[in-house]
């Protein structure tokens, strides 16, 4: 929120059971912990913490504000629940994407450059900088939502990806509101949000 707030944005912080406003110009999905799998199809197989209440919220929310072609970003597990919400899957476990207890305050870094022409690239940059990495489920080509388009690979695992048909879905599977963590241009992500919000009247 402190990210947000710092970028211009006024606020509204939502719950799991609290009611979805009536009125609100986008929708920040931020990180938390796993997705439970049943929302899309599958069992439960190495996933730790899930909260169904706030998977409901999380995902209806995205649903309304796709509708009305709010702009949306996704923030590592808000990233996951945003491929789920389009009609993708997750990766339940995949190793080495975040710090174990033994590192104590140590971080997992990537290197990405976001696809040339993106509106991620446009908001942040086009030339690598590093991100963090917190995440133990994972989104792969072959569970990416088909509306869904990859704008920077890790490996094999996609982590981020934007919408084809939506004025403005970004996700991101790191964490820029760790500012202290990421290189200032992945920081940027904020205000590019905010300044879409800024051009669309509350409905």
């Amino acid at each position: 929120m402190a990210a947000l707030e710092k970028a211009g944005a006024e606020i509204v912080p939502l719950a799991a059971g609290d009611p979805i406003p009536d009125a609100f110009d986008a929708v920040c999905v931020s990180g938390g912990e796993d997705l439970d799998p049943s929302r899309y199809g599958e069992p439960n197989e190495t996933c730790e913490i899930v909260t169904p209440e706030r998977d409901a919220l999380e995902i209806a929310l995205v649903g309304r504000a796709r509708a009305r072609d709010l702009p949306i970003l996704g923030i590592c597990r808000g990233f996951q629940v945003l491929n789920v919400a389009f009609g993708g899957s997750l990766v339940q476990h995949v190793e080495g994407h975040r710090p174990v207890p033994s590192d104590g305050d140590g971080v997992v870094e990537h290197r990405v450059a976001p696809a040339a022409g993106s509106r991620l690239a446009a908001a942040t940059s086009a030339s690598p900088h590093v991100v963090n990495s917190r995440h133990h489920q994972a989104v792969t080509r072959e569970r990416l939502a088909s509306d869904l388009v990859a704008t920077v690979m890790v490996d094999e695992l996609v982590e981020a990806f934007e919408s084809r048909s939506h004025r403005w879905v970004v996700g991101v599977q790191w964490h820029p509101e760790r500012a202290l963590e990421v290189d200032p241009a992945a920081a940027r992500i904020f205000e590019a949000f905010v300044r879409e919000a800024e051009r669309v009247p509350a409905t």
